[in-house]
């Protein structure tokens, strides 16, 4: 199956390998999440319930502070993981829609590629967190063209990110 979704190519008696992560698929990647989150943001914006907002919002706070404070655990990068999961995973969610769920889902195992060969720093975590907090910032005040130039902010950032250009 991953051989198939392009992840890995198998050599057969010789071993696998996987696609190494670089600027065609960071840019493809990024592409199709604009696409389809920027849609799903606005949707977000207008219907998701305040206290899932307020959630995670409390919980990305939470987060900052801690590594503001504490720097880098590999308890903070598992609960940065997390939460990159849920707010885009919530965001994708608004729209209710089962066949953009399953693309999406097999589109963020690209995005775990391109994060294998990025160092995480905690002045990257941070930045990271403050863009989601802007997204949710917009959310919440229910302005959707907010919190779709949040978001296509936060994916710029990324996309630099990953790169290795911020």
């Amino acid at each position: 199956m991953l051989e198939a979704e392009g992840i890995l190519t198998i050599h057969p008696r010789s071993g696998i390998q996987f696609v190494r992560p670089g600027l065609e698929l960071t840019r493809s990647t990024y592409q199709f999440r604009a696409i389809v989150e920027r849609s799903a943001v606005r949707v977000f914006a207008e219907e998701a319930g305040e206290d899932l907002m307020n959630s995670l919002e409390v919980r990305h706070s939470r987060l900052l502070r801690k590594l503001e404070k504490d720097g880098l655990t590999p308890g903070h990068l598992a609960e940065m993981d997390l939460l990159e999961l849920d707010l885009h995973g919530q965001i994708i969610a608004a729209l209710r829609n089962p066949l953009i769920d399953t693309a999406y889902r097999r589109m963020h195992n690209y995005l775990r590629l391109l994060r294998l060969e990025r160092k995480v720093t905690p002045p990257m975590l941070i930045r990271t967190l403050k863009e989601h907090l802007e997204i949710l910032e917009a959310c919440s005040s229910r302005n959707p063209d907010a919190a779709e130039k949040a978001l296509q902010a936060h994916f710029q950032a990324a996309i630099n990110r990953n790169l290795g250009l911020a």
